[in-house]
C-alpha cells in the first residue's frame, strides 16, 4: 500500500538544460536500455509519487529524460527558483498528507533547496528531495559546481541523506529515504551523481555479499499510550477545575475527539497557529489562537486555567503557556521528543491523538460545575467584540484587519488557504474563520517569507477543482511572489476551477519587523531597513493575463472578495493598508511591552503619532471591563 495519493495533472517537462556547466556527453538511454534514471523514476511511481516540484540542470538531466520517457507517469512542475520548489514539495505535504518530493541540479541549485527543507525539518514534514551531483570521477577536483552535498544537507536532513554510489544502491537509498521521511516526518535527501543516474539499471536485484535487498513498503502503525498511563492522565484531568485544551497540527484527524474532551470537561479551547484549522473556531468554547499572534481569549485561557490537556503541539512560545506552578498538565504526542518540550507536564502519552484521546474520554468525569466553561464562553465573545472594533479602528487608508475579516464571510466552503510570514500571520489568525474542512497552512515554525505563493501553487496543483486564496504581505510578494505568480499565469488554464486568489496587503513597510523593533528593541522605525519599494500589483497580475483589483476604500471589500472568488481565472487583489496599524500581543502579557512600544513611538516623533494613536486605542479596548 502507498502512503501518497496519486497527484492529477498531465503536463510534462520536457526536460531541456538550464545551463551547462561542463559535463562532457549526453545521458540518452540507447534503445531498450533502462537507466538508474528510469529506475529512479520507476520507484517514484511505486511510492505513489504522481508529481515533483523542481528546476532542471545538467546535473539532474538524466532523471530529466527518465520523466520525459515516464510520459506524465509523474509530473514536472517547474518552479521560477529551486527555494519556491522545495516550498511546494512542503506545501504538498501539508495539504495531502504525503511525501512531498524536490529536485534540483548540484551546486546552486542544491543550496537554493535548503530553505524548503529546513521548513519541512521545523514543521514536521515529510519531503524527499532528489539532488544531482556531478560525476563521481570529478569529485574532489574542486569542479564546476562541486559542493559536498552530504556535508551541506547534514543538518537539515538529518535524519537521512545519501549519495548512490553504484547503480545496484540505488533502489534502497530511494525506498530509505521514503520510508524514513514518512516514519520521522522530516525531510530526506538522494544524492544522484549524473554517472550513476547514466548507467545501466540492474536487470534484477542482484542477491549477493555487499547488496541489500529493499522493498517499497511501510504501514501506518496504531500507536497508544498503556492503560495505566491513561488512567493517571484521566486523573490529573479530573482533579481540575479550570481547564484549557492546546490544540496543535498532531490534532489533524482528531477534531471529534478533541470537541468531545472538551466538552466533557467543561473546558476552553486554544491552538497553535498549525493548529489552527483542526479546530472549529465557531464554537463558542474556542479561544482561538494562542501565543504572540493569539487572541485576547487565548491569553487569558492559559492566564487563568489550572489543568492543560495539550494535544499535538509544540508551539514554541513557552511565554504564553501556564507560569510554573500554575497547571497540572498533560500532553498527548505521537513523537515522544515532544513531551515536556515547551511546559512542564505531569503525565505524557505517546500515541496518536485520536486513538489515545478515544482511549481516554470513558476515563473522563462529565463536569457538573459549568462555572469556569461560562467564563470562556464569556471571555470568547469579548474577543469577538474586540476583534471587530479593531477591524473598524480608523486607518490609513485600509485596516488589514478589516480586510482580512471580510474574507471570512466569503471563503467558499471547499476552499484552501497558503498564509505567508509576517503581519498577515497576525490577521490571519486573529480574524479569518475557516468553514470546517478547509485547510490552510504556511511556514510556521522557519517563519519564512515568500512562502504563500509556492504553497498556494502545491495545494491547487492536487486539486485543480479547488478554490484557492493565498494572504501575503508585499515584502512576501515582492521576495517570492511576483515570480511564481508566472507560474500561476502559465498553469491556470488548466485547471478545472481558476480561482485562485492572492491577497497583498501593500502597505509600502517590513510591518512586522517594525513593530518587532519598538516592541522588543524599544527601537524607533527605521525607514532604510523597512520601507518597500512600490509595485503596482494589480498591474502586475494583468500584464500576466491574470485579473487585477486595487482597492484602498473599506466600503469595495466585500466587493471585491467576492469578484476575485468568482472570477474567470486567478486574480490579484492589491490591498493598500495601513502599516501603522499595531501588531499588539494578547493581554495580560502585552501589559509588559507597552514603555517599550511608547518609548519607541515617542522617539519618532511626529510620524510615531498615528500609530500610538491605534495602540492606544487597542490597549483601551483590551482593558475595557466585561460587559
Amino acid at each position: 500500500m502507498t502512503q501518497q495519493q496519486r497527484a492529477e495533472g498531465t503536463d510534462v517537462d520536457d526536460g531541456r538544460e538550464a545551463g551547462d556547466s561542463g559535463v562532457a556527453g549526453g545521458s540518452a538511454a540507447p534503445q531498450g536500455v533502462r537507466l538508474v534514471a528510469d529506475l529512479v523514476v520507476e520507484r517514484l511511481q511505486a511510492w505513489g509519487v504522481g508529481r515533483v516540484f523542481g528546476y532542471s540542470g545538467d546535473g539532474i538531466n538524466p532523471v530529466m529524460g527518465a520523466l520525459r520517457r515516464a510520459e506524465g507517469a509523474v509530473e514536472l512542475v517547474q518552479a521560477r527558483h529551486e527555494e519556491n520548489a522545495a516550498l511546494m514539495a512542503v506545501g504538498h505535504a501539508k495539504y495531502t498528507g504525503g511525501v512531498g518530493v524536490t529536485m534540483s541540479t548540484q551546486g546552486p541549485g542544491a543550496v537554493h533547496l535548503l530553505n524548503g527543507l529546513y521548513d519541512a525539518k521545523l514543521d514536521h514534514q515529510p519531503v524527499v528531495a532528489i539532488v544531482g551531483q556531478q560525476p563521481t570521477t570529478a569529485l574532489g577536483s574542486e569542479y564546476q559546481q562541486e559542493i559536498d552535498l552530504t556535508a551541506l544537507f547534514k543538518d537539515v536532513a538529518a535524519q537521512f541523506v545519501q549519495s548512490v554510489q553504484a547503480p545496484e544502491a540505488a533502489a534502497m537509498i530511494v525506498d530509505r529515504a521514503f520510508r524514513t521521511a514518512i516514519a520521522t516526518r522530516s525531510p530526506c535527501v538522494v544524492v544522484l551523481p549524473h554517472d550513476v543516474q547514466a548507467s545501466e539499471a540492474p536487470s534484477e536485484e542482484p542477491h549477493q555479499h555487499g547488496v541489500v535487498p529493499t522493498a517499497v513498503q511501510w504501514r501506518e502503525p496504531v500507536v497508544v499510550p498503556h492503560d495505566d498511563d491513561l488512567r493517571e492522565a484521566a486523573a490529573v484531568l479530573n482533579a481540575g477545575r479550570r481547564v484549557a485544551l492546546l490544540v496543535g497540527q498532531g490534532a489533524r484527524g482528531a477534531h471529534a475527539e478533541v470537541q468531545e474532551v472538551a466538552e466533557r470537561l467543561g473546558a476552553g479551547v486554544t491552538t497553535s497557529l498549525l493548529g489552527k484549522p483542526w479546530t472549529d473556531e465557531t464554537l463558542p468554547r474556542s479561544c482561538g489562537v494562542m501565543g504572540h499572534l493569539g487572541t485576547t481569549a487565548s491569553g487569558w485561557l492559559m492566564d487563568g486555567c489550572d489543568t492543560l490537556l495539550v494535544v499535538g503541539s509544540n508551539d514554541p512560545w513557552t511565554e504564553y503557556y501556564p507560569a510554573p506552578g500554575q497547571a497540572r498538565s498533560v500532553q498527548v504526542d505521537i513523537d515522544g521528543r515532544h513531551l515536556g518540550n515547551r511546559h512542564a507536564i505531569e503525565v505524557g502519552l505517546v500515541g496518536d491523538a485520536a486513538e489515545t484521546l478515544r482511549r481516554l474520554l470513558p476515563l473522563l468525569d462529565e463536569r457538573q460545575d459549568r462555572a469556569w466553561e461560562q467564563e470562556v464562553v464569556e471571555q470568547v465573545e469579548r474577543w469577538h467584540r474586540i476583534g471587530e472594533e479593531r477591524s473598524r479602528l480608523e486607518a490609513r487608508p485600509l485596516n488589514p484587519e478589516l480586510v482580512v475579516r471580510r474574507l471570512s464571510e466569503h471563503l467558499p466552503v471547499d476552499a484552501r488557504v497558503a498564509v505567508d510570514v509576517g503581519s498577515v500571520t497576525y490577521w490571519y489568525a486573529r480574524h479569518l474563520r475557516l468553514p470546517t474542512g478547509v485547510p490552510a497552512h504556511l511556514s510556521s515554525t522557519l517563519a519564512s517569507m515568500g512562502s504563500a505563493l509556492p504553497y498556494g501553487l502545491a495545494a491547487k496543483l492536487d486539486a485543480p477543482h479547488r478554490p484557492v486564496v493565498a494572504l501575503a504581505g508585499d515584502g512576501a510578494v515582492q521576495m517570492n511572489g511576483l515570480a511564481e505568480l508566472v507560474t500561476v499565469a502559465s498553469r491556470w488554464r488548466d485547471w478545472a476551477d481558476p480561482r485562485f486568489v492572492l491577497l497583498v496587503l501593500a502597505n509600502g513597510d517590513l510591518a512586522e519587523v517594525t513593530w518587532e523593533q519598538r516592541e522588543t528593541e524599544g527601537e524607533p522605525r527605521f525607514d532604510v531597513s523597512q520601507s518597500l519599494p512600490h509595485v503596482p500589483y494589480a498591474g502586475w497580475a494583468e500584464l500576466l493575463g491574470l485579473r487585477g483589483l486595487r482597492v484602498d476604500d473599506p466600503g469595495d471589500l466585500d466587493e471585491a472578495w467576492a469578484t476575485a472568488l468568482s472570477a474567470d481565472r486567478p486574480c490579484v487583489i492589491e490591498a493598500v493598508v495601513d502599516p501603522d496599524v499595531p501588531l499588539l500581543p494578547p493581554f495580560p502579557a502585552a501589559e509588559a511591552m507597552l514603555d517599550s512600544f511608547h518609548g519607541a513611538l515617542d522617539a519618532e516623533g511626529e510620524a510615531g503619532a498615528h500609530p500610538r494613536r491605534l495602540l492606544d486605542a487597542q490597549v483601551a479596548q483590551e482593558r475595557a471591563p466585561r460587559e
